[in-house]
């Protein structure tokens, strides 16, 4: 069954309006009609909903709600990647498959070594852009949530927030004595996790030194260096599993 996403001001009594471009995907693509049922989660409350579309025009499509479900597909672990900023379209593959895992905030990151330098009209864009495409895969693996892609930040931010977390790591791969395995041992309590992965050309060494001097632990993912694209994924799949409950 289809899942759709609405806020508080869409929802009057048993009716829930459905708008934008979720109009056009249900009525042109999915080419569903009158009484057809579909989910729709208010992204205000996480509430879910079965509804039966009642009535539908270009502008929106009506549904009347005929049972409130209970939904237990969100994780307890709070996520946080913080992504150096890569090349292409690695940053779309990573929002895509870190959504589908779980992961609750995904922050672009200004780094030393980013190749990539976008001025603040092409940021908008691109986090518009990537808003959308977790908001697709949300819907996809029938998320609770839609994780909230941040405005692009640099190193010196992420230091000063570093202490608002239970466990701040690092993937580092120059790592040679602490693993993440060793890690989520020691912090099986754990529930607010931020991540920082570097861009293509890794994290630099004055940014490694400030990290560090702020709290973060710096860890290796193991005996083979992972892409950029492939870290945060990894990563945030291993605590899930070690941590959820």
């Amino acid at each position: 069954m289809q899942k759709f996403f609405v806020k508080n001001n869409q929802i009057e009594n048993d009716i829930i309006n459905i708008l934008e471009d979720d109009v056009n995907h249900i009525i042109n693509v999915l080419r569903l009609k009158k009484d057809d049922e579909i989910q729709v989660c208010n992204q205000d409350t996480t509430e879910n909903y079965i509804v039966k579309i009642v009535e539908y025009s270009k502008e929106k499509v009506s549904c009347k709600i005929i049972e409130k479900i209970e939904s237990k597909i969100e994780t307890n672990i709070n996520i946080t990647i913080y992504q150096g900023i890569p090349k292409a379209d690695k940053m779309e593959l990573i929002i895509q498959k870190t959504t589908e895992i779980g992961v609750k905030n995904i922050v672009p990151v200004a780094m030393e070594r980013s190749i990539v330098k976008l001025n603040e009209k092409d940021a908008k864009k691109k986090i518009e852009r990537w808003q959308k495409i977790a908001e697709v895969a949300s819907k996809q693996s029938k998320r609770d949530i839609i994780p909230q892609i941040g405005n692009i930040i640099k190193i010196s931010e992420i230091c000063d927030i570093i202490k608002e977390y239970d466990l701040f790591i690092v993937a580092y791969e120059n790592e040679e004595k602490v693993n993440l395995k060793t890690i989520l041992k020691e912090n099986k309590n754990v529930k607010k996790i931020g991540i920082l992965v570097g861009p293509e050309g890794g994290i630099d060494d004055k940014e490694i030194e400030k990290l560090k001097q702020s709290g973060a632990i710096l860890v290796s993912l193991g005996k083979r260096i992972l892409r950029t694209e492939t870290a945060p994924i990894v990563i945030s799949s291993n605590i899930i599993y070690e941590l959820e409950n």
